[in-house]
């Protein structure tokens, strides 16, 4: 047997960063073998990651990776059990490492990041590791890379607290009105993470979605005029509808006759409809797009300059630039989002370890 000494531990738990116990343990198990005992530690923390399988995991952080020339960016969540680890410098870096070898390796899913090359073994040893230092559940949950295209632009924006990060997309008109739009495109980024939409356009709505909004809304809406009306003031306006992708052509038409027959009806003189009918349709579209505005990224209103939509900012940057440009992707991430986390009685718990 051979004699494990103080150096030998100190080496070892230099090179695993694994508890000293634990690194006299490998060493005594493996008779001083440095290599054999970093397997040995290795493989225990992968019975350990093993024992953790059925907890859940529903903190943690989002990292991010962008090019330097804003052609392709990368956006992943690791989730950890607890937010206390997810502020722990490993569990930080963990996540960085991992943002930059999803960008680097181009890979869309989990099983593969898995089975890449990753310094002297795979992906998953590597990662097997970090987890058993750390020491709880810890897993990769999801990633996303864009990749601009040519004449395009991609760049993203992780919030403060690591829980809210965004990607965005955009086709430029040249290379150079693309290099331009970087800026803007974080800046969008940043919207979209305040904002939280859930579409692009409202044409990506899902129209049993819309419909049951609809119904919602105008019940909301007719309730809170009877308050107002009790109370004497100004009733809100009742749309007929919510979403520009409910603004069918028939629609248009049917929205203009109306308009047509109510400036009859005032005595406006025809010659002047012309003039005004333009405005009380946008009047018109702009009350029954409240859905858009809330929820469809290229409707909301830009929060760096509300007289804006996202559309008509990303328009307008693009001009000053010679060009023209359109976001045509982004994604989104929360962390946690979707995830059920567990509610712990924590008496009921004491109760049963004391039993």
């Amino acid at each position: 047997m051979a004699e494990i000494t103080a150096a030998m531990v100190k080496d070892l738990r230099t090179a695993t960063d694994a508890p000293m116990m634990d690194c006299k343990k490998a060493l005594t198990e493996c008779d001083g073998d440095m290599e054999k005992a970093k397997d040995w530690l290795r493989d225990r923390g992968m019975a350990q990651t093993a024992k953790k399988a059925d907890r859940v995991a529903a903190e943690g952080l989002l990292g991010l990776k962008v090019s330097e020339t804003f052609s392709s960016a990368s956006l992943v969540e690791i989730n950890s059990e607890t937010d206390f680890v997810a502020k722990n410098d490993g569990f930080i870096a963990l996540v960085g490492n991992t943002a930059a070898h999803v960008f680097t390796t181009g890979v869309s899913t989990v099983e593969e990041l898995n089975e890449t090359s990753y310094e002297t073994g795979t992906f998953s040893e590597y990662f097997t590791s970090q987890v058993a230092r750390i020491g709880e559940k810890i897993v990769t949950r999801r990633f996303v890379t864009l990749n601009a295209g040519e004449n395009g632009c991609v760049n993203g924006y992780v919030h403060s607290n690591g829980r809210v990060g965004v990607l965005v997309a955009a086709a430029c008109s040249d290379a150079k009105v693309a290099e331009a739009m970087a800026p803007m495109l974080k800046n969008v980024a940043m919207h979209a993470a305040a904002m939280k939409p859930t579409t692009l356009t409202s044409k990506d709505f899902d129209p049993a979605f819309v419909e049951a909004e609809t119904i919602g809304r105008i019940e909301a809406i007719k309730t809170e005029n009877e308050e107002l009306a009790r109370l004497k003031k100004p009733l809100k306006n009742v749309p007929q509808y919510i979403s520009a992708c409910q603004l069918t052509p028939e629609v248009m038409a049917a929205a203009e006759e109306a308009i047509k027959a109510e400036l009859a009806a005032e005595g406006k003189p025809e010659k002047i409809w012309a003039n005004i009918i333009p405005g009380k349709l946008a009047r018109f579209v702009a009350d029954n797009t409240t859905l858009d505005k809330e929820l469809a990224l290229l409707d909301q209103n830009y929060v760096m300059d509300d007289s804006l939509t996202v559309a008509e900012a990303i328009t307008k940057e693009a001009a000053k630039h010679g060009g023209t440009a359109e976001l045509v992707e982004f994604v989104k991430y929360e962390v946690g989002e979707g995830i059920e986390k567990q509610v712990n009685d924590f008496a009921a718990e004491v109760a049963a370890q004391m039993s």
